[in-house]
């Protein structure tokens, strides 16, 4: 947990619209995976960073300069988003390479991923999580 990938996270607006695809590949950090019995293949929740302070609200969590740096992430104010995520299969080809060569940009420091984790599952409990599921057979 904790990576950051770059994929085409489809916003839960695009996905109201009729849209399948996201408008642009994003970085999203990996925030829980999970191995299924049957078949060995893993599902990632993806939530997605983004630089709009409009979509940030009081759930958002803002990456600390430090960490974007590390990450290889731009200079601009980012905030990881809390309030929905994707569920993909993670052989999902909208997961592309972050940078030349590179599948992952890095790691969120721990305290984020419990941050956001702690978060994400907690809206998940109150029914307040917006979940877009992607994985192939789920329409």
């Amino acid at each position: 947990m904790g990576q950051i990938v770059r994929y085409d996270y489809l916003w839960r607006d695009e996905q109201l619209q009729g849209k399948i695809e996201g408008t642009k590949e994003r970085p999203c950090a990996v925030i829980v995976a999970v191995q299924s019995q049957n078949d060995g293949s893993f599902t990632v929740l993806l939530a997605p960073i983004t630089h709009s302070s409009k979509q940030a609200n009081n759930a958002a969590i803002i990456i600390p300069e430090q960490a974007k740096t590390i990450k290889g992430l731009d200079e601009d104010q980012s905030w990881l988003l809390t309030t929905e995520v994707n569920a993909v299969s993670w052989l999902d080809p909208g997961i592309v390479p972050a940078k030349k060569g590179q599948w992952i940009y890095g790691y969120l420091p721990r305290g984020i991923v419990r941050k956001a984790v702690d978060t994400i599952l907690k809206f998940g409990r109150e029914k307040k999580l917006k979940t877009i599921d992607r994985r192939e057979g789920t329409d």
